[in-house]
């Protein structure tokens, strides 16, 4: 046919053609939709048996299909592609407050945003995985049902293959694309929330660290306390206790009894520290056991 013809047939100037099966056929398609709603297929019997003449629609009927049923994922790439950008932007941002973070409640704030960050990320590729993997699916059918009709250049038209690598090709690189940025993304913000998770737990563990060299600062300084205490308690209790052997001793002088009082008082003061000193150290050691010190 001339090119007024299938100018007449199909809705594009732009049209594949080639012959095919050995030279047995050659097709024409343009591979857009019709004002009826068709894909139309020109298709010139050479040589082709009944069999050989099914196949051959066949493939390119298929051909149709996968193609159509791959560029499926194109809208989905591209809704999922804007969504990246925003995700890689928020990331950027997020990497750049965690290089100027000093403070622990801030890294427990940009860690929460990176978690649900994370959250929308595993959201997009759990919603287009599906659709991504069937486009490649899809594809790979396409070009194989292409490899089957054995094409030759038919001169004034491109072959099939190379309609579908100007056509169809771009799309699934994008889709591919996408694909790749999103997991790429997903694996920053794991490397990025791992690296403030340390960060984190190095923060808690000095606190950890700091808070228990206090608590034993304090517990060495209640200690020295109480030994001054205990040292203090020994005076005054001793204190009151010689002067009550004082008193008794003046008694025994004033009834009679030959004695010197100011002598033995002061004869018996470090008895008297030395007994209640032991005294206390023993109280304590009992105390101590009991609660299992």
């Amino acid at each position: 046919r001339n090119s007024e013809e299938l100018s007449a047939l199909f809705a594009s100037d732009n049209i594949a053609a080639s012959t095919m099966a050995g030279g047995a056929a050659v097709a024409w398609s343009d591979f857009r939709l019709q004002g009826d709603g068709y894909t139309r297929f020109y298709v010139r019997d050479q040589q082709l048996g009944p069999r050989q003449a099914g196949r051959l629609v066949q493939r390119l009927l298929e051909i149709e299909t996968y193609r159509m049923m791959a560029l499926l994922a194109l809208p989905v790439a591209r809704e999922v592609g804007a969504e990246v950008s925003q995700a890689e932007n928020a990331l950027m941002r997020l990497t750049e407050q965690m290089a100027d973070s000093d403070k622990l409640q801030n890294e427990h704030v940009l860690l929460e945003q990176l978690t649900s960050l994370a959250s929308g990320v595993e959201r997009l590729a759990a919603s287009s995985s599906y659709r991504f993997s069937a486009a490649r699916a899809y594809y790979l059918l396409v070009q194989r049902r292409i490899t089957e009709l054995r094409e030759q250049r038919l001169q004034g038209h491109a072959p099939i293959q190379e309609f579908m690598e100007r056509r169809l090709a771009p799309a699934m690189r994008t889709c591919e694309s996408v694909n790749e940025r999103m997991t790429q993304l997903s694996d920053r913000i794991s490397r990025a929330a791992n690296l403030l998770r340390t960060r984190v737990d190095v923060a808690l563990e000095q606190q950890n660290r700091d808070l228990l060299e206090s608590m034993d600062h304090r517990a060495k300084l209640q200690l020295r306390l109480q030994e001054t205490v205990e040292g203090l308690s020994v005076v005054v209790l001793s204190y009151y206790l010689v002067g009550l052997i004082g008193y008794c001793l003046k008694a025994l002088k004033a009834s009679g009894v030959a004695l010197n009082p100011e002598l033995l008082t002061g004869v018996s003061v470090p008895v008297v520290c030395a007994v209640i000193w032991f005294g206390l150290n023993k109280v304590r050691r009992i105390l101590l056991r009991e609660h299992g010190h």
